[in-house]
């Protein structure tokens, strides 16, 4: 298996064992070069473990996956170098100030000095945080301090950028602003791979992958798992086609 020049994800009949448990069993799917791809699931059904997978930093069990051009497997190294990842929890320095975490995730990915200036600026424009870069992350709202991990995460230009939750616990104009955001990013080429549990969010994917208990079960776009978890039902929610297929997948 190798990925095809449009996809910038693929995996195929990807596993990952701990022990006798199985935390992602044989799934396998792909996403196409600027793409926004949600993936979604109940806690601990395997998106986590996938994504680690998929971010070089656990080695699959079994079966193949690409990231960027480069497997997962064999060169974990490329793929980090080649993706963008946000999580959920915050995890830049709130001692410091936002041009000081950008400045030091610029050594971070290891860009050229000469580049600072240019990315910096760039950082602070698309975080909307001139005002503030000069003030203690820590003493920043939460919807900026998840704007300013954002611009840190694409400071290097990745090709794949992973979001695990990235809207948790902000409030409905920065999440809009977030998606605007997103949007943008994909328009200009960027994957962008997002987990959500807003399923309104969850709308704004171009197609969606739904695993339970490490296996998926329904892929496709939003309208289309619907109508595939809902047969016959007028004016279904993706919400209720959610629950219908984690219902059904735990049985």
């Amino acid at each position: 298996m190798t990925a095809s020049s449009t996809e910038t994800v693929s995996v195929e009949n990807l596993e990952k064992r701990f022990g006798a448990f199985v935390a992602v069993d044989r799934i396998s799917f792909s996403v196409e070069k600027g793409e926004i791809f949600g993936f979604l699931g109940p806690n601990g059904s395997g998106k986590s473990t996938t994504i680690r997978m998929l971010c070089g930093i656990l080695t699959p069990t079994s079966g193949k996956g690409f990231v960027a051009g480069h497997d997962i497997a064999l060169e974990p190294e490329k793929v980090r170098k080649s993706i963008g990842y946000m999580s959920q929890k915050f995890s830049l320095y709130e001692d410091m100030t936002p041009f000081e975490n950008i400045r030091f995730y610029l050594g971070v990915y290891d860009i050229p000095r000469e580049s600072w200036k240019e990315r910096s600026d760039w950082a602070i424009e698309v975080t909307r945080l001139g005002d503030v870069q000069n003030r203690l992350t820590g003493d920043l709202p939460p919807g900026w301090r998840q704007r300013l991990a954002l611009g840190c995460a694409l400071l290097h230009r990745p090709r794949v950028l992973f979001l695990d939750e990235p809207t948790s616990g902000v409030d409905p104009l920065t999440r809009r602003h977030f998606w605007d955001f997103i949007r943008k990013l994909s328009g200009d080429g960027v994957t962008v791979f997002v987990t959500t549990h807003y399923m309104d969010e969850a709308t704004h994917c171009d197609r969606l992958a739904l695993i339970s208990e490490g296996r998926l079960v329904a892929t496709g776009t939003p309208d289309r798992i619907v109508e595939t978890a809902l047969p016959g039902k007028s004016g279904g929610t993706l919400t209720e086609a959610f629950i219908a297929l984690m219902d059904r997948g735990d049985r």
